[in-house]
């Protein structure tokens, strides 16, 4: 998934969530959800593609091995500050991530390329390749299909700036 769709995908689970529970979501809550959505490729990609110190970029921040503890000490700590809210956007995020990682995988069942979700334990899954900025730019072909794909991410960040304006400064703590 490229990152306006993974952004997409948690902040519709988000923005999901609420409806179903009949609240409003807060500023904070649609930063962590949009910094969760974005943290395992923002870890891995450098880290696999220009310093070579993981072997993929799906590995380190991809596997269930940190996510799962990464996602319980941000929700602990939400909790403890009294915004626990702010801890499950942060996980469904990172969740969604992961999940958008996957979801081909799911459908067509081949389990051989989950292995990145229990890296270092099994061996991650050699998806990609090293590729620097500038040569994914040119090999991006500009055709209407991709021209459509970059105007509806374009609408979609609008729709969340324009939520993010409108939204909640920050939610009051919870009462004791």
């Amino acid at each position: 998934m490229y990152p306006w769709t993974h952004a997409a995908f948690g902040y519709l689970l988000v923005v999901g969530l609420a409806l179903v529970l009949r609240r409003r979501v807060s500023r904070a809550e649609l930063a962590a959800v949009l910094v969760a959505t974005q943290l395992p490729d923002l870890v891995d990609k450098p880290l696999a593609w220009w310093v070579g110190a993981i072997p993929s970029g799906r590995s380190l921040a991809h596997s269930l091995v940190l996510a799962v503890p990464l996602s319980a000490l941000v929700l602990a700590v939400a909790w403890h500050r009294a915004h626990p809210e702010v801890g499950v956007a942060f996980w469904l995020g990172y969740a969604s991530h992961l999940l958008g990682d996957t979801y081909v995988a799911l459908y067509y069942w081949r389990v051989e390329e989950f292995t990145f979700l229990l890296w270092p334990f099994l061996p991650a899954y050699p998806y990609d390749s090293a590729i620097g900025l500038g040569e994914l730019l040119r090999a991006v072909e500009w055709s209407p299909n991709a021209l459509g794909h970059l105007a509806l991410a374009a609408v979609g960040g609008l729709v969340f700036l324009a939520h993010f304006w409108r939204a909640l400064p920050w939610r009051p703590p919870r009462p004791d």
